[in-house]
């Protein structure tokens, strides 16, 4: 039978590749260790690990990011909403990025932050799901054990001095009970009624402490995110007025198309931004 291609190291934990043993066997000592080529399961080309002494660079500073996500719960599940964009910088360069993977049919994950680190999160995601598909015995991984296994993913490359660059929110409905919860790239983590990433947190998260609630309808909440999607787009210079709403309930999961949000600029305090800005010019 063939092994499944695994993106993690039995010996260095999960998230991480590298050579199978961190000790070096007697074995091993006799002969110089021979990388071995991984054929990751998303189907690109084989890659091998390096086994040599020298130095290693690792990502310093994300390059290509996105910006906030928003999760909220509802009475009958959970809502999650964020641009597309992946900007370069400060270039939008992306403008057609989804941000928003769905698990499994009751869990959804979004991510700001570096977006090939993202998608490297969703192969190891892919492996677990296709682990469960092989198993056929009509278990999946739930909302809850998604978060807590990308909470040891962060925190372990993060021991290792190689973060992945992202915030996820990781949200879904397992058992008929909500789930919604945040990992931070260094694997920090908490579980909350609302959740937000990046800008979000200082200009949405007010509004979601004043309007959100566990039991209001679909329509309230999908206002409310509305709302808190045109503040985001106001004040946040990156980001775009192109969004998609993943919607998790006891009974699947869509994600919404991209569409755009009516918007309007002739608000008085617009027209002279800098008019009572100390400083300003």
């Amino acid at each position: 039978m063939i092994p499944i291609p695994s993106s993690h190291s039995k010996a260095l934990g999960p998230g991480v590749t590298g050579p199978e043993l961190c000790i070096p066997t007697s074995a091993q000592l006799e002969r110089p260790i021979v990388a071995t080529p991984q054929i990751p399961l998303c189907g690109a080309k084989p890659f091998m690990v390096s086994t040599s002494a020298e130095s290693k660079q690792h990502t310093q500073y994300p390059y290509v990011t996105g910006t906030s996500v928003l999760g909220i719960k509802y009475k009958d599940g959970i809502l999650i909403a964020c641009d597309t964009l992946a900007a370069y910088g400060t270039t939008k360069r992306y403008k057609s990025t989804q941000r928003i993977h769905k698990v499994n049919d009751k869990c959804v994950i979004a991510a700001s932050g570096e977006i090939s680190d993202f998608q490297f999160i969703i192969t190891l995601l892919n492996e677990l799901t296709t682990e469960d598909f092989c198993t056929d015995d009509g278990i999946e991984v739930g909302p809850r054990e998604v978060h807590a296994y990308l909470c040891r993913v962060l925190y372990n490359r993060r021991n290792r001095f190689n973060p992945l660059w992202n915030t996820l929110v990781v949200g879904g409905v397992e058992n008929n009970q909500n789930f919604l919860g945040m990992v931070g790239m260094v694997g920090t983590h908490y579980t909350d009624s609302h959740v937000t990433t990046g800008f979000a947190n200082h200009l949405a998260r007010p509004l979601f402490r004043e309007r959100q609630h566990d039991d209001m309808s679909e329509e309230d909440a999908l206002q409310l995110l509305y709302d808190a999607l045109k503040v985001c787009y106001y004040r946040d210079k990156v980001s775009i007025n192109k969004f998609q709403v993943a919607k998790v309930t006891a009974e699947k999961v869509v994600i919404s198309e991209p569409f755009a949000l009516n918007v309007r600029w002739d608000y008085k305090l617009f027209e002279k931004p800098t008019e009572w800005a100390v400083g300003a010019w």
